[in-house]
């Protein structure tokens, strides 16, 4: 063999080797940046919104309008810049073409701060604060119409707070699964919640609430000014030019004012008065849904008076216009986390609710056998308290015979229940647990001759005192009495 001959496997082992490792590194990088890439909140949001920029701009599903008022905007504005302005900045004065664009920069500014902006939505509740919040309803509504009927719908929950001495009721929403906090109504078009609801206004494309009625305030406010300033120059611009060529030609000289002027005419009175509203809602602390229903009077002497108004006006601007600004509860840009089980088990006979299906499972054989030991133990416990003694004739039933634990003491009548059962101390809940044969035909049950009769009881006639505590096995025969006992529970379990 040839040292040539010897190298040439050993550089086609290594090549297939490399070969290997190179195959298989594509299959495994998309695998990994799979893991690696969580999702965002919004990605699963479950409102009827839209979000864009990573969940920065967030928007109702509903934008069309939204859109015909930019259009309206940027046209009308565009139009008074390019025709009117060099003329009036020529004739009159420069400051109104840089008047009229602070005015236009601060409208597109406080109307994009409206569109784009959180306006308060509240978080929906989780399954297991759902789960709780219903079982507290349930518990409520059965104490008072005293008995837990099934399969009826309660009419709207609602809960009481006092507010400056006004009684203010909480709604419960039916879908965010929440006692809905003051002033906060849900939007049937967003499909959210939102914190001191105002309305839901499509000409902005959200909704008005709590984080955004300030800018949408200034922004109808400052849009006012816009349009009787564009209108107002507009008119001065085509008299100025009719009295110099007449009132046709000057018309016929500049057709983008008389657009202008027809736009502003028509638009400036319902948004001069949508402000003058929204002035005298800030001015007594109301919101257009408050408004609207009639909620509240604005003379502190009736009944239904106002218990947000601070009695004052400019007080009453202060707190909506410069307030602090509360921050957004739903935290749309942040990571979901992954689920973690949750170990807290039921206790003391209550099933705790938001348990989920695969926990469920994982404990159905545990606390099978935990609940079976129990029902035998507490079958047992009502029979040698009734009787004084035991006979030969009296022999134990199915699914009573006692299971002794590591002592062999049995206190009467405080067996100690599973976690996963509710509280047995009679025999009314030992028939909800064990179904008798004459309720139920058709189902195989031991006869008494079946049932394993454990050794080491007291012989017949021996007496048994009424005392807190007796001793009913030995401890040589706990092991023979637990083996006869696991045998009825499997022949009881293979029924």
């Amino acid at each position: 063999m040839t040292p040539g001959g010897g190298s040439g496997p050993m550089k086609d082992c290594e090549y297939s080797q490399i070969s290997t490792h190179s195959s298989s590194s594509p299959m495994e990088s998309p695998h990994k940046k799979k893991k690696s890439a969580p999702k965002r909140k919004w990605e699963v949001f479950p409102g009827r919104n839209k979000f864009f920029c990573n969940g920065r701009i967030m928007m109702a599903r509903q934008t069309g309008v939204f859109y015909l008022t930019l259009v309206l905007i940027l046209v009308t504005s565009g139009l008074f810049f390019a025709f009117d302005c060099p003329y009036l900045s020529e004739k009159i004065t420069p400051a109104i073409p840089a008047i009229g664009g602070i005015l236009f920069f601060f409208v597109m500014g406080t109307l994009l701060r409206t569109s784009f902006s959180d306006p308060g939505v509240l978080p929906r509740a989780t399954p297991d604060e759902a789960a709780d919040l219903e079982r507290q309803i349930g518990n409520t509504e059965d104490i008072a119409n005293g008995s837990s009927s099934g399969g009826y719908r309660p009419p709207p929950r609602t809960k009481e707070v006092i507010i400056n001495g006004q009684t203010v009721k909480l709604k419960y929403c039916f879908t965010c699964k929440i006692f809905r906090p003051p002033r906060a109504s849900h939007c049937s078009l967003c499909d959210n919640c939102v914190e001191r609801f105002d309305h839901h206004c499509p000409w902005v494309g959200n909704c008005v609430g709590k984080r955004n009625y300030r800018f949408f305030y200034m922004f109808i406010l400052s849009l006012s000014f816009l349009t009787v300033f564009i209108f107002a120059f507009v008119i001065t611009h085509v008299i100025l030019r009719s009295q110099q060529t007449g009132f046709l030609n000057a018309l016929k000289d500049s057709p983008a004012s008389v657009l202008e002027a027809v736009v502003c005419f028509f638009s400036v009175w319902s948004i001069v008065g949508l402000s003058g509203f929204h002035t005298y809602l800030i001015s007594s602390n109301q919101t257009t849904n408050e408004d609207i229903k009639g909620s509240w009077s604005n003379k502190r002497g009736k009944e239904n008076y106002n218990p947000y108004s601070y009695g004052n006006i400019f007080t009453n601007c202060c707190a909506a216009l410069c307030g602090p600004l509360s921050p957004s509860l739903i935290d749309r840009r942040g990571f979901i986390q992954p689920d973690t089980p949750q170990l807290a088990g039921p206790s003391n006979g209550i099933t705790m609710y938001g348990a989920t299906q695969s926990q469920s499972n994982m404990c159905d054989q545990d606390q099978c056998i935990q609940s079976t030991k129990f029902v035998l133990q507490a079958a047992a416990t009502p029979l040698l308290q009734s009787e004084p003694s035991i006979t030969s004739e009296e022999l134990p039933l199915p699914g009573k015979t006692t299971i002794s634990g590591p002592c062999a003491t049995l206190t009467l009548g405080q067996p100690t229940p599973p976690s996963s059962m509710p509280n047995l101390t009679s025999d009314t809940g030992l028939t909800d647990m064990i179904p008798l044969k004459e309720e139920h035909e058709g189902h195989q049950f031991l006869t008494p001759d079946e049932a394993p009769s454990p050794p080491g009881m007291l012989p017949s006639g021996s007496p048994i005192t009424h005392s807190h505590t007796m001793h009913v096995l030995s401890l040589a025969s706990q092991d023979s009495l637990h083996e006869d006992s696991v045998r009825g529970l499997v022949k009881l379990s293979s029924v």
